[in-house]
């Protein structure tokens, strides 16, 4: 008999709806895989056994079932505030925080039928690549536990690697989504900016970080994404059938499972980071992206080269404005988003230190410089790619780093080494444009290899729809780490 874990989440809901799985038999069926494998991992910062026990009682007893995501277990990532469940934003500062009120996208996901099982690991504050912290032992890549899973999603990402979810929610601000899925073989979405709820915590400098779904498919991607968005409505119908839209009605399942299309497809290894770091790309990442534009062509999409004009000052610009944004952590008042702290940096991190030092030495006439050149990133990315249905970047530059490489003192270097891993992801931020990480191959070594696909605004449905077109030939969703058994 197949374990329910060994489904896809669709799959789960399409089970739960007919009967044939129980709502606390789901539950209780991740939270034993948790038990067993969170210890080797640190996926979890804190699990909520019987919260979640009681709310899949409830949702099964009394939430109406054609909500979007009923009955499936998820995680809310530590950044984010549930009332009565330790919140930490991966730091000591705020390791005793019980917050009184929760945060809008745990919010929406429970309206959507959903039952956390307790909070993933994050780096202190979501603040880097890596998901390292003094709170906690260092999430590990469920395929090789001796790697980083990535951040700042990456307990988010090692817990649906594992087979302790079946998808969960991150937030990206720089690639915190896409970094971790790629290094843990999942996918991972970016939305556009402003298509999902908004976020708490450190607030969105810039328009930057938005939350996402990551998953072992495009398919169960987009049905979690979905959820995140809150829309209502079944996604099955009295057969059990998929509605799959006509046109973009906004329901990216749909588009996920059709898979159609042949769309113009740039190739790019330009990054902004060039000007100011030295970027190498591992050449078996070279071989992965050469391999993607072959399938891609052999499934009849145009191929040409996507071309990013020098930003010299990019580099600089996107610094100061993340420096501005660790600025507004507030100390002493044990709420990460209140006024009155004390202004002194209380056991904050290395690197945390350094960028919230920085960012309050930064003047309104920097401040607003840099957000003015992140601005003109900005419209030169959108027109540089608006020839282009899509861009298929590299995701990373290296591959999934060891635990303990990032420099734990020097925080400058720290921030560089965290540049030349990933520096294809941030400026997809800084543009505000929806992007997809996708699981296309394994190193010689075993480990995952994912490629980026960029969009247009608003262009979700196409990367899912050029996305499902690669799963249906590659079937990365069947593709598990040692772990998993």
């Amino acid at each position: 008999m197949t374990s329910p874990h060994e489904l896809s989440a669709l799959d789960q809901y399409r089970s739960l709806q007919r009967r044939e799985l129980g709502v606390v038999e789901l539950t209780r069926h991740y939270l034993d895989r948790i038990e067993s494998r969170n210890a080797q991992l640190g996926a979890f910062f804190t699990v909520t056994p019987e919260l979640a026990l009681q709310r899949a009682q409830h949702v099964e007893d009394a939430v109406a079932r054609s909500t979007r995501l009923w009955g499936l277990p998820f995680a809310d990532k530590d950044l984010w505030r549930r009332q009565g469940v330790r919140t930490t934003f991966g730091s000591r500062a705020f390791a005793d925080v019980v917050p009184e009120t929760t945060d809008e996208i745990p919010r929406v996901l429970d309206e959507a039928g959903g039952v956390s099982l307790g909070k993933t690991a994050t780096p202190e504050f979501g603040m880097t690549s890596h998901t390292e912290t003094d709170i906690a032992p260092p999430a590990r890549n469920p395929w090789n536990i001796e790697l980083s899973p990535g951040g700042s999603s990456g307990g988010a990402a090692a817990a649906v690697a594992a087979g302790m979810l079946s998808f969960a929610p991150g937030s990206d601000g720089g690639g915190s989504i896409r970094i971790p899925a790629s290094a843990c073989g999942l996918v991972g979405l970016k939305p556009s900016r402003g298509r999902v709820p908004g976020l708490s915590g450190i607030d969105a400098l810039g328009g930057l970080p938005v939350a996402g779904p990551i998953a072992r498919s495009v398919v169960d991607a987009a049905f979690l994404l979905d959820g995140m968005i809150g829309r209502r409505g079944s996604v099955v119908d009295d057969h059990f059938a998929l509605r799959a839209p006509a046109q973009d009605d906004g329901d990216f399942l749909g588009f996920a499972i059709r898979g159609e299309g042949r769309f113009q497809i740039g190739v790019s290894t330009d990054s902004p980071w060039s000007s100011s770091h030295d970027i190498v790309i591992d050449p078996e990442i070279t071989a992965a992206l050469n391999e993607t534009v072959g399938l891609l062509s052999d499934l009849g999409h145009g191929i040409d080269d996507a071309i990013l004009e020098p930003m010299p000052g990019y580099g600089s610009a996107f610094t100061a404005v993340w420096q501005a944004g660790a600025a507004q952590i507030r100390l002493g008042t044990g709420d990460a988003g209140t006024t009155g702290e004390q202004d002194v940096d209380g056991g904050l991190e290395p690197l945390t230190s350094w960028l919230r030092r920085r960012g309050r030495e930064l003047t309104a006439v920097q401040l607003a410089d840099a957000l003015a050149e992140l601005s003109r990133v900005e419209r030169a990315v959108i027109a540089g790619f608006a020839g282009f249905d899509a861009v298929l970047t590299p995701t990373l530059a290296q591959l999934p780093r060891p635990v303990g490489w990032y420099d734990p003192v020097d925080a400058e270097r720290n921030f560089s080494q965290q540049v030349e891993y990933s520096p294809f992801t941030s400026f997809v931020n800084v543009s505000g444009l929806p992007a997809i990480t996708l699981p296309v191959a394994m190193s010689e070594s075993g480990l995952p290899i994912g490629m980026q696909l960029i969009g247009r605004p608003g262009g979700e449905a196409t990367l899912l729809s050029i996305g499902r077109q690669l799963e249906r030939r590659l079937r990365w969703e069947h593709r598990h780490p040692p772990i998993w058994t």
